[in-house]
């Protein structure tokens, strides 16, 4: 669907307006006083008023000087305000700047054309308020440094965001028994006897006859002999393949090659 197009009030389009930058301290305490004036009906009677005079602006003019000196602009606070807001600031007018209009829109969705810029203003604070202004600007850092500490209810009361310290197993996330998986049953080693060295070597030299290559692994698996001992053993009868088609594996020492073959022969 297309958007609704809503017309524009123009009637106001050419009145001369000026543009004031100023402070976020002033435009603050002119919308509180704004919003004090339409909310206490004590303040303007039945009918409050919703552009309470907030601020007066001054302006000096020498009768003897030169008509090319501008004019000085100066604002006062009309408002009481608390702390160390100054109350007298200077404007400084500009001329030179891109052409601008200003454009507003009413509760009731209307928009309208206020009027176009005429003078541009920097709102700054009287040279004899600066130490207040600068005392103002240090407490408003200090007040954005400082972080308040509060008190946080957790309603996940597991533990599971927070941190567990080291060495401290994590807390279950539930409490049934029947979803906790039973932890696997430890594997014990059983612990292997050693058998005689000569009959030993004997079940070597047959499980070589069967094949000539054997690994670390497979010899273990066939003898049931602790590790050690059977590397003891193969050290002085077998020679380890590092590289080859064969790497990794042990084979008879070529002097067991010639006996065991002379033990098939006969």
């Amino acid at each position: 669907m297309a958007e609704e197009v809503k017309p524009l009030e123009t009637a106001r389009a050419d009145r001369p307006v000026w543009l004031m930058k100023c402070p976020t301290v002033v435009s603050r305490a002119w919308q509180e006083a704004a919003a004090a004036a339409t909310s206490n009906p004590e303040a303007g009677g039945a009918n409050p008023n919703p552009n309470p005079v907030v601020a007066k602006v001054v302006l000096s003019l020498d009768p003897l000087s030169d008509d090319e000196q501008p004019p000085k602009f100066k604002m006062e606070m009309v408002q009481a305000n608390n702390g160390n807001t100054p109350k007298g600031y200077s404007l400084d007018m500009y001329s030179d700047f891109v052409p601008m209009r200003i454009f507003s829109e009413s509760n009731q969705g209307k928009y309208a054309c206020e009027g176009k810029v005429d003078q541009k203003f920097d709102m700054k604070p009287h040279s004899e308020n600066l130490a207040e202004y600068g005392k103002l600007c240090r407490e408003r850092t200090t007040k954005s440094m400082a972080k308040p500490r509060r008190v946080e209810v957790l309603v996940d009361d597991t533990g599971n965001r927070m941190r567990p310290m080291p060495g401290v197993p994590p807390i279950p996330t539930t409490t049934n028994t029947k979803d906790k998986k039973k932890p696997p049953p430890p594997k014990y080693e059983t612990k292997r006897t050693r058998r005689n060295r000569t009959e030993m070597e004997n079940i070597l030299f047959k499980l070589f006859e069967r094949q000539p290559n054997w690994s670390l692994k497979h010899l273990i698996q066939e003898t049931d002999q602790p590790e050690q001992f059977l590397k003891e053993i193969l050290n002085d009868l077998c020679v380890y393949n590092k590289r080859g088609p064969n790497q990794g594996t042990h084979e008879l020492k070529p002097e067991y090659k010639k006996s065991t073959e002379g033990n098939n022969a006969t």
